[in-house]
């Protein structure tokens, strides 16, 4: 780009683009818009052009006769209009990398990782390459000998896999993909690896792995076992020997449960995953994506895209409908997109290159059902909502394989076709077409519901700046209201503060019916909505089942039995709250008001301990008292330093015990004062000690919290109303297998 190009900021074309919402400009100006030196250097239309007109050039390899230069025009036009009229977006990295330096336009890549320090260690560098370009890693590690097995060339034992998975989580946290996302890691272990009960427990802590979704991969002979009451077989995958076994229902139980306490592991069944392999001879699916969604084979990768649904909703005749009309050639469209996606990327690897030239393979999915649903006057958690999900998506695939097999007549079958279940049957373009993938910023640019779940708030608050706060309403619920006579801001703000309209009778009944929202939903609902896309999806879906604070280790059991019953080809729940490191952790009632009860009288005399410890400032004496074997109040003095210090350390201990003595625990305590930094770090015998308050909080956890000790969460903020965005401190929510935020776009899982 010429120095002399016209700057454009982002206020330049808002008026030009009056289909965009705030939140949708701002994310694509952060995220998506080529920049010079952190300025902005394309508008939304721009960005389009440049990815349609890239993707077009694929047309230029077929043709009849000859390469067709019309059709590429032609193509380019109705790409152009089918992404600005927010109608198909595709994946992330098509619209950031299409017609630019990088050419990487796939999102979704599995690895596949050997039991050799060689070959884990090519794996990680070819991960970092990936998410250097872009894209996130799926991995089984359950090819690595498990934990103190002997390591034959070296006369050593083995780390464990779960050892590795935090090499590869420290290598993610160094590696920003392309200047715009984050890497985001799945890892898969078998039921069957002997480390199973580790890899289960390996993210107790909520920012464990924190670059990594886990996942446990069920098999058909550990259901067999659950259901009969009986044991499995440990299986040592370096020599295929049994090293043991566990009883099926208790290692159910502990991934349940450890899953209620903080949404990790998920589960995936691997069997039903290969049931649908559509090229077995090629190999064994042993992973999927980050987000689950997305089943592939070692060393392949997958295009995807997405429909917006809310567009596709007719208001002719005297009930609304879906258009199937318009979303005939709209799937076409989009199925050619994808195709063409697959000869405009440069991928990382050329093993990778040749696996998804091999198979290409495209997963067409959906966004805005919810927004359909508020159209059609449908309740999500109803048997109408559940057989419109169905119905909509069984339309959707059909079309998908049409498309593909038009493409075939003229392009040919993909290479790996006589390896694959179709080589006497039909013969298609691609070996898969159907994918329910998140949609996180995508669903922000077009304005809609994300994926298939149903929406999170109705009508939310939003800080802006100089602490001004900002409404905002779903638009169809805000139309429903003022049709019906009852939109108020007033009314509108109560909604933000409830989460929903359960508690609010000012509102009709059957308007309070149709728009719920996610925790308005019972877990079946959640399940059984996700049951009725599967059926009629190639590959799999991302769905998170969304269960309130209250629910208990038997409502998550529910739940994947469930998802086991109804064919779900994997499952992730999510408790609210349990990912939060809140600020105020009480054990005793709050007032009225939500504040705190008032502080617990000291007793006359109290027992306690004092520990030393070595400071920066200088020697540090901490004194905590304790009551019925909780601390209840820490005196704290610094030795031979000036007055201010000692002041400041005072006044530390002092807040410190009117937290305790007001319910606060001590791991909240603690979770706040580590990590705080100082002018005077110093070592010693636990590690680097940086500050006063950092001090105190080892004193804390030594004694208390040694058993479960805390991990920092690193710049997120916490509040009591839940989580908020490390990035905009919005208020974030838990959906599609990860932690995103709709207003600025983050997301956890990249």
């Amino acid at each position: 780009m010429q120095s002399s190009t016209k700057i454009l900021k982002i206020d330049a074309f808002k008026p030009k683009s009056p289909f965009f919402s705030e939140n949708a400009l701002k994310v694509l100006e952060r995220r998506y818009l080529k920049k010079d030196n952190q300025e902005v250097i394309e508008t939304p239309e721009m960005m389009f052009r440049r990815v349609s007109r890239h993707i077009a050039k694929a047309e230029l390899n077929y043709g009849e006769k000859a390469p067709s230069k019309k059709m590429a025009e032609e193509m380019e036009s109705i790409f152009y209009n089918m992404m600005t009229e927010l109608k198909f977006l595709p994946n992330s990295p098509t619209l950031m990398n299409a017609g630019r330096s990088l050419g990487q336009l796939a999102a979704c890549f599995v690895l596949p990782i050997e039991d050799s320090m060689e070959g884990i260690f090519e794996t990680l560098k070819n991960a970092a390459l990936i998410h250097k370009s872009g894209g996130g890693t799926g991995f089984s590690f359950s090819r690595l000998r498990p934990k103190n097995n002997k390591v034959g060339t070296t006369g050593g034992v083995a780390s464990g896999p779960v050892s590795f998975m935090k090499i590869f989580n420290t290598a993610t946290e160094q590696v920003k993909q392309g200047g715009t996302r984050r890497g985001a890691n799945m890892a898969i272990l078998q039921v069957d690896h002997p480390d199973i009960m580790e890899f289960i427990h390996s993210k107790r802590n909520n920012n464990d792995l924190n670059n990594f979704n886990i996942s446990v991969g069920l098999t058909d002979t550990f259901m067999r076992a659950l259901h009969q009451g009986g044991n499995y077989d440990l299986i040592n995958p370096s020599n295929a020997r049994k090293t043991g076994e566990l009883k099926a229902s208790e290692v159910y139980q502990t991934l349940v449960t450890q899953a209620w306490k903080n949404g990790d592991p998920g589960i995936v069944f691997l069997d039903r995953l290969n049931s649908d392999n559509p090229t077995p001879e090629l190999g064994y699916i042993e992973s999927t994506n980050p987000c689950g969604e997305q089943p592939l084979l070692p060393m392949e990768s997958c295009n995807l895209g997405s429909i917006n649904l809310a567009k596709f909703v007719s208001a002719k005749g005297s009930q609304p409908s879906i258009d199937y009309r318009a979303l005939k050639p709209l799937v076409h469209n989009a199925v050619r997109f994808l195709d063409n996606t697959i000869d405009m990327s440069r991928y990382p690897l050329p093993e990778i290159t040749k696996m998804v030239q091999g198979n290409r393979k495209i997963g067409l999915g959906v966004m805005g059902f919810a927004d359909m649903l508020f159209q059609l006057k449908i309740p999500y958690n109803s048997e109408r909502g559940v057989k419109v999900g169905e119905e909509v998506m069984r339309y959707i695939n059909t079309q998908t394989r049409e498309a593909s097999l038009d493409l075939a007549q003229t392009r040919g079958v993909f290479k790996n076709f006589k390896q694959s279940i179709y080589h006497s049957g039909q013969k298609f373009r691609n070996a898969t077409t159907t994918t329910i993938a998140p949609t996180g910023t995508l669903s922000i640019i077009a304005d809609c519901s994300s994926g298939i779940e149903p929406l999170f708030a109705l009508s939310f608050v939003k800080n802006v700046m100089d602490n001004d706060k900002l409404m905002t309403v779903n638009p169809y619920f805000e139309k429903t209201a003022k049709q019906r006579g009852f939109y108020s801001q007033q009314l509108m703000q109560k909604i933000a503060e409830s989460g929903g309209l359960h508690d609010i009778p000012d509102i009709p009944a059957d308007v309070r019916e149709i728009f719920v929202t996610s925790h308005d939903i019972s877990p079946q609902w959640h399940v059984r909505m996700q049951a009725a896309f599967q059926k009629h999806t190639a590959n799999a879906v991302s769905k998170t089942v969304n269960l309130p604070r209250d629910a208990s280790v038997d409502d998550v059991l529910k739940v994947y039995n469930l998802a086991h019953e109804l064919n779900c080809k994997g499952v992730t729940i999510y408790r609210d709250g349990s990912k939060e490191s809140q600020v105020l952790s009480v054990n005793k009632t709050t007032a009225k008001d939500g504040f705190l009860a008032a502080v617990k009288e000291r007793p006359e005399t109290l027992e306690g301990f004092t520990t030393r410890m070595a400071t920066g400032m200088g020697n540090l004496y901490v004194t905590v008292t304790e009551y019925d074997g909780r601390p209840f109040e820490v005196f704290a003095t610094i030795g031979k330093s000036g007055r201010s210090t000692t002041a400041k350390t005072e006044a530390i201990g002092r807040l410190v015990s009117l937290a305790l003595r007001a319910g606060v625990d001590a791991r909240t305590i603690a979770d706040q004062l580590q990590g705080i930094g100082g002018e005077y770090p110093v070592f010693q015998e636990g590690g680097l000690v940086l500050s006063i308050p950092d001090a105190i909080s080892r004193v804390l956890q030594k004694r208390y919290l040694k058993n479960d000790p805390i991990v920092k969460n690193g710049n997120s903020a916490n509040q009591l109303q839940g989580a908020t965005c490390p990035e905009c401190q919005q208020t974030i929510s838990f959906e599609e297998g990860c932690m995103t935020c709709h207003f600025c776009g983050y997301s956890k899982c990249a």
